[in-house]
């Protein structure tokens, strides 16, 4: 299990307290892997530290686990051609889980828990689209809404992917618009 975290104080703090020796790159967006020291290269880097869940109550409802914390560095694209940083800045994306690391150490959970993202965009798209119209007036009028919003779902993904390589990771309206709204305008307005 794994929940995405708010970077409130507290959990600024814990961040804080994380040695620099603590950070391992990992495998992200533009990470090459090199084989003569068997690591990724790459800006991105995780690290945990002990932690305990909702310790402003009660101590019988602490829930002690682990913080996960991703780094990525934060670049300021207003800076001017020439003009460095003093410093590495970072932007920092926390999770919480209560796996021991003895089951999945901290590049696994990590892993784990981007590809808990991946499915939460599939709900959002779905929510923004075909699930935003539900019948909502009986169960099996919403079970049948939902095996055809998940067929419409599928074939849309299946169209853009076969269409185009940068529509494989578009939301269904993005997909719509290129793909069926601007070649029907076209083509209406090339009929009148």
């Amino acid at each position: 299990m794994s929940v995405t975290v708010r970077l409130d104080p507290k959990v600024k703090t814990a961040i804080a307290a994380i040695g620099p020796d603590a950070w391992t790159p990992i495998e992200y967006t533009d990470a090459v892997f090199d084989e003569t020291t068997g690591t990724w290269i790459s800006r991105a880097e995780v690290a945990e530290i002990p932690y305990t869940a909702f310790s402003s109550r009660k101590t019988s409802e602490h829930v002690p686990g682990r913080l996960v914390v991703r780094r990525i560095p934060d670049l300021n694209p207003k800076t001017a051609a020439g003009q460095g940083t003093l410093f590495d800045a970072w932007r920092f994306h926390a999770f919480f889980t209560t796996v021991p690391a003895e089951a999945m150490d901290t590049v696994a959970a990590d892993q784990t828990h981007r590809g808990h993202a991946v499915i939460e965009q599939v709900h959002a798209d779905l929510k923004n689209s075909a699930l935003a119209h539900l019948p909502a007036e009986g169960f099996t009028a919403n079970a049948a809404w939902l095996v055809l919003a998940v067929i419409a779902f599928n074939l849309t993904r299946a169209a853009a992917c076969t269409a185009e390589t940068s529509l494989a990771k578009a939301t269904t309206a993005t997909i719509r618009r290129k793909l069926i709204h601007v070649p029907a305008r076209v083509t209406s307005s090339a009929a009148d």
